[in-house]
């Protein structure tokens, strides 16, 4: 009985973040076509993932198939860097044992993997379909513009890449149209990054990849119904007439922002385009981590010299787990539980979901676990989103740079879209509250 009532709050919480969108919001004439369309969509995608009799089998297999992956793109890395690629217990074939996790070292090069293996699937065409499959599905439930439909659905897979996929309808798009690719940026998380998620997690929440990828599908309704109600369609989009056809080639999707990048010639050149790409994004993860935990370490040595509260030094991310309380106790969590979703949720707007997300291993791996396995679930789905400032900055400048003479709009929109992402994977944490299994 106590189960229920948590779950209830998760349910409640859902409403309230949703109110909570639409009073710091523009507050005009609401499209209740999308605002129905989308929650319904997310209820709906949640009731499948959770409750469906197949969703454990499916969500089984494709956790395999991504850790299979992830563990065929570990012999490279095995290759170049010896005992330090190996996991804790893990060791060679010549009996050398692995030295314990390195982020570095097991986790960044599965970026590079990821993102070539994607660069593939979207060579041979793979990936096209599917994101017109999603699109499509998206355009019909909510109600939204074609390219709206097509920039949430690439979100699944995609992060910043996304925007070439619509590239050619930025500069015609409404505010309310910009703000919702943003915040579909912000609310997932791309495939590409998958695997360090995955690495982090994998012996801590059964079958994790599963998850990611249903929470990452789960978000797109929420941040329709976040940004939509947070900023209302004001004006006619141009693509409102249907989902476009995909603009881009196959190798868009691992392509840089470069006008004078090719096409690739065939798939082994598109799995080195990709490799390089993935490359550039390891290494900016890795730049992210170094300078954000920096800084973050030197804004915590200032705030030491003020007078300690309750015996304990201030610090940047107890700051945020104050502000971030309330909407820990939405997602259905216990009272015991209340901190550790406060901390997560708020340290990760600094320190970014990577640090967030290996803080959670971290926490779960005491003896007994302090969260229960619904908490667990609801947590995990809650922090799958790129919402920190530094994603803030790369979204905003990345999709700047595509349309210059869009830059301002699209600046004021940055803020907005980092509190709407934030909204809407909170709502896709109450779902996982409220739906998942104990």
């Amino acid at each position: 009985m106590e189960e229920w009532l948590y779950r209830l709050i998760a349910g409640i919480g859902f409403v309230t973040i949703a109110w909570l969108a639409w009073l710091t919001g523009r507050r005009t004439r609401l499209n209740w076509t999308t605002i129905g369309g989308s929650a319904s969509l997310a209820w709906g995608l949640g009731i499948l993932s959770f409750w469906f009799p197949g969703s454990r089998w499916f969500w089984s297999m494709i956790n395999d198939l991504v850790v299979a992956v992830l563990t065929a793109s570990q012999k490279g890395t095995v290759f170049l860097l010896g005992p330090l690629a190996l996991g804790p217990g893990q060791t060679l074939q010549d009996g050398t044992v692995s030295i314990g996790f390195i982020l570095a070292a097991q986790a960044l090069p599965a970026v590079v993997f990821f993102a070539a293996l994607m660069s593939g699937l979207y060579y041979v065409g793979a990936m096209q379909l599917i994101v017109r499959l999603f699109a499509r599905l998206f355009y019909r439930t909510m109600g939204l513009s074609g390219a709206e439909s097509l920039s949430g659905a690439a979100n699944i897979f995609v992060g910043i890449e996304a925007g070439l996929i619509v590239r050619p309808y930025l500069a015609a798009m409404t505010q309310s149209e910009l703000l919702l690719v943003l915040t579909c940026m912000m609310a997932t998380v791309a495939s590409t990054v998958m695997g360090i998620y995955v690495s982090a997690l994998q012996q801590t929440v059964p079958q994790i990849a599963g998850h990611l990828l249903s929470a990452s599908i789960i978000s797109i309704p929420c941040a329709v119904l976040i940004s939509k109600l947070a900023f209302p369609e004001d004006g006619q989009p141009v693509t409102l007439g249907g989902v476009p056809s995909d603009p881009t080639d196959g190798t868009s999707a691992a392509a840089s922002d470069s006008d004078t990048n090719l096409p690739a010639s065939n798939f082994i050149v598109a799995l080195i385009d990709g490799a390089g790409q993935g490359m550039k994004m390891a290494v900016g993860i890795a730049a992210l981590l170094i300078v954000f935990l920096g800084v973050e370490a030197l804004v915590d040595l200032a705030l030491a010299q003020l007078p300690a509260m309750n015996g304990v030094p201030l610090s940047v991310t107890r700051i945020l787990a104050w502000l971030t309380w309330p909407f820990a106790v939405l997602l259905g969590l216990r009272p015991e539980e209340w901190q550790i979703g406060a901390d997560l949720l708020g340290s990760r707007f600094i320190e970014t979901e990577v640090a967030a997300y290996f803080k959670l291993a971290a926490v779960q791996a005491a003896s007994p676990p302090p969260l229960s396995p619904r908490s667990l679930t609801a947590i995990t789905y809650a922090l799958c989103g790129f919402v920190h400032v530094a994603s803030m900055g790369i979204f905003v400048g990345g999709i700047s740079a595509l349309v210059p003479h869009r830059a301002t709009d699209i600046s004021l929109l940055g803020l907005r879209a980092l509190w709407t992402a934030f909204l809407a994977t909170l709502l896709t944490g109450c779902i996982a509250g409220a739906l998942a299994a104990t």
